[in-house]
């Protein structure tokens, strides 16, 4: 893996800086890797949005379920993470709405981008490694 310059190292700081087409400011390319290791909340926001645009409530509602409640996420955590992922374009806001009837006007729908979806990926391939290597220190039961 390249060597990544100083004033990118931190995690905030990759989150801060990244361009839509993956690059920073200083046009250095960012690489899914380098927003690793992801929060817990940004990883559960990019598995709620993998099968397909939400609200934030329904985010925090799958969330919620999907840890079978171990992670309550409150609209500050939400809302302060999601404004982060759009600056780092790992999410984006959705334009399309639905029928007006079926919904509030002022909910709003978001969308994991295609480099959003390559980071989750690369994040659950680190925490695959990282469960083997419990397995292998038996730490854990083999599956």
């Amino acid at each position: 893996m390249r060597s990544v310059p100083s004033h990118l190292r931190s995690p905030r700081c990759v989150l801060d800086r990244c361009n839509r087409n993956g690059y920073s400011r200083h046009r250095v390319k960012i690489e899914p890797e380098d927003h690793l290791p992801l929060t817990p909340a940004v990883f559960h926001i990019l598995l709620a949005l993998g099968e397909g645009e939400k609200h934030g409530y329904a985010i925090m509602k799958e969330v919620l379920q999907n840890t079978d409640g171990q992670m309550q996420m409150g609209p500050g955590t939400l809302y302060g993470t999601v404004g982060r992922m759009i600056s780092a374009k790992l999410i984006e806001e959705s334009d399309e709405r639905p029928d007006p009837a079926l919904d509030d006007q002022r909910r709003r729908y978001y969308r994991a981008t295609a480099f959003g979806q390559q980071v989750a990926a690369a994040e659950a391939k680190r925490l695959e490694r990282l469960v083997k290597l419990a397995r292998r220190k038996q730490l854990l039961a083999r599956a």
